[in-house]
């Protein structure tokens, strides 16, 4: 059993997938992962390899910096150094936090919710921001 940070991430997967949708068997040979195993992460019993989360990340619709930042291993904060110190921290993707709460949430108000995030990283780029 994986820890309640791995229960997160199970249940953002499944109701990713659920809400494409998309049956196991079709998440399975978009993303080249069997079926049984993808099944057992959404039910929490195994917890995703990077190499995993590569290969199911384009077929749930996220990229795969999003979803390395679900599952933990990247940080949604990062900053870059202009002569010697801080200029700025950029975000990029869905903070843990914001997808652990979001998937509490029904299907509708994620949908909602992750449209406007869209919107407001297609304005962000097109005013020069990153």
């Amino acid at each position: 059993m994986v820890d309640n940070h791995g229960q997160d991430l199970a249940r953002i997967v499944k109701q990713q997938r659920l809400s494409i949708p998309l049956t196991l068997r079709e998440l399975g040979a978009r993303s080249g992962v069997s079926s049984s195993h993808l099944g057992r992460i959404e039910q929490g019993e195994r917890f995703p390899s990077a190499r995993i989360l590569r290969k199911i990340a384009r077929p749930l619709g996220f990229d795969e910096n999003e979803m390395f930042m679900l599952a933990g291993y990247l940080s949604n904060r990062y900053y870059t150094e202009d002569d010697s110190k801080v200029s700025s921290y950029r975000h990029k993707g869905l903070d843990p936090y914001v997808a652990r709460v979001l998937a509490q949430e029904p299907v509708a108000v994620q949908r909602a919710v992750i449209g406007i995030l869209s919107m407001l990283r297609s304005l962000a780029k097109s005013t020069g921001e990153k």
